[in-house]
Formats: structure tokens, sequence, C-alpha cells
């Protein structure tokens, strides 16, 4: 294991919400990197205290910063935690995941090497059964690959860098797969990040924030390229999330593709600013 000692910097974000037993796979998946970002942040949408004694148990392991960025638990507002940690991020060039993913050793590393300017990555996601994913958290187990039992995807879990380039701009790129993405694996320059103003937090609950936010990447004349057997995520098996809000969501999507919004009015500006009016309120109280 390695620091990361390259341009450019890197933050990768991990978002969460009540499931320490997978953060804590996913922890123990970034020491292994064979190089590390700059700096991890755990977007934390509102977990209870176990969340926060697991990152600061791995907090005294790593060798670079673990930061926790947590707010109230109202509701599914990943957008706005993601949001904020994009907010605070140093790094150059922003890798995503969820707390629910098992990295492969050259995750940050082939991310680090497929980054170009004016683009963003979809990267994939390898299925591991429930059966398999059990019994990994119940062992505490974070040691996976794609012969390893229970693994679904088996072509996608095997790691071939000179095939990169053949699938890069190619590969799910046209009509609708233009805005297909995971937003448990993807990689973005902050900067452009910025430029859109970040996720929209009007949306509220499970999906598609994570499209709506790179459709105005795309509106914005940014490349979607695809890093494929590369940059290998393990999803942990659980239950799908509630699809209450996904209507009003996936309109709000549509607007953004039909209307090439650029720009979404509820993003990381009024993340900084709440972010203000919260340090105000803590000072008066102190």
């Amino acid at each position: 294991m390695s620091s990361l000692n390259l341009s450019p910097t890197s933050t990768l974000i991990i978002s969460t919400y009540n499931w320490p037993e997978a953060l804590s796979l996913s922890l123990k998946s970034v020491l292994d990197q064979k190089i590390l970002p700059t700096e991890v942040i755990i977007a934390d949408d509102g977990s209870t205290t176990e969340t926060k004694r697991v990152v600061d148990f791995f907090r005294n392991k790593f060798p670079i910063p673990l930061k926790h960025v947590w707010h109230q638990d109202k509701g599914f507002r990943l957008a706005e935690i993601r949001n904020k940690a994009i907010n605070i991020a140093s790094g150059e060039y922003i890798i995503q995941i969820d707390g629910d993913i098992i990295l492969h050793p050259h995750f940050v590393s082939d991310h680090l090497r497929f980054a170009k300017p004016r683009s963003f990555v979809r990267a994939s996601r390898i299925y591991i059964d429930e059966e398999q994913s059990k019994h990994m958290l119940n062992r505490g187990n974070s040691k996976i690959n794609a012969w390893s039992r229970g693994v679904k995807n088996f072509f996608s879990a095997i790691r071939m860098p000179f095939l990169w380039r053949f699938f890069e701009n190619n590969y799910k790129n046209k009509g609708e797969e233009l805005y297909e993405i995971h937003g448990c694996n993807m990689a973005f320059w902050r900067k452009d990040a910025f430029a859109v103003n970040g996720y929209n937090q009007e949306f509220y609950g499970w999906g598609p924030e994570d499209k709506e936010f790179v459709a105005r990447l795309l509106n914005k004349g940014l490349q979607k390229r695809f890093l494929k057997m590369g940059a290998i995520a393990f999803h942990i098996y659980h239950r799908e999330s509630s699809r209450k809000f996904l209507a009003v969501n996936e309109k709000a999507f549509k607007e953004t593709k039909e209307k090439k919004y650029i720009w979404c009015k509820k993003g990381i500006t009024a993340t900084s600013a709440l972010e203000r009016l919260e340090e105000s309120l803590v000072l008066e109280n102190a």
C-alpha cells in the first residue's frame, strides 16, 4: 500500500446510511488499495452513532485523512449529503462510491490512470449474491475477486487494462444509455461538479439524482467515458430502496434532458449557504 503522490489529487467519497457492517468492509478495501486517494470523505445521510464509531475506529488506521460529513436524518437526502462532501473535498478529482461497495485493490489507481479533462467516468458494479454477502458481513471479510463464490457478472469483474480503449467511447454511450450511470462507481472533476452546481437537492427519495447530475454535465459539453474491466467495485447485496418518490424525480430528470439545463437552483451553492448559517448559529450559541 502506498499513499498518493501523483497529480491530480483525489477525494474518495463514500455515501452511507445506517449500515456500519457494510461500511466497515468498504473501508477495509480502501486500506488494501495499491495507491490511496489523497483523502476519504464519508458522506453520511443521517446515520446513528454506530456509523460514527466505525469511522472513528478506521480513522486511527488510515495513513490519509478520513473525514465524516453528517446531517440530520430527515429522509433520503443523498443528493444533499454528496454535495456537502464535494464542497469540503480537497481533491481535484472526485471518485464516488457507496458504503456497500468493496473495492478491487487497483480501484483508485485505475480511476486515476483513466482520468482525462473535460470528461466524467462510469465504471461497472459487480454483484455479490445474498448468501455470499451475508457470509462476508458475518465474518467481516472484505476479500473477494472475480472467481469468488457468489459473484454474478463474472466477466466484468476481470481487470484487463489493455481493453479499456475499446470500450471507452463506444460502450453504452448512445440514446438513453448515455445517461446511465452507477452513482456507486463514478468519477468526475470537482471543478466540473461546481460548474453545474453539483447534485440537485430537490431530489428527495431514491433515484435518479445521479442521472440528472450526469445530464447537466453532458449539457455543459463534457464527455462520458466508460471504464470497463477496470476500477472494479463489488456490490454487497441488499433489498431495493423505496420507490415512493421515483415518479416525481423521473419527471425532473426528464425536464433537465429536454430543456438542456446546465445549472440546478438548489445545489452546492445552497449547501454552502446552509453551512455558513449553521456555523453562525453555533458561534451565536457558543
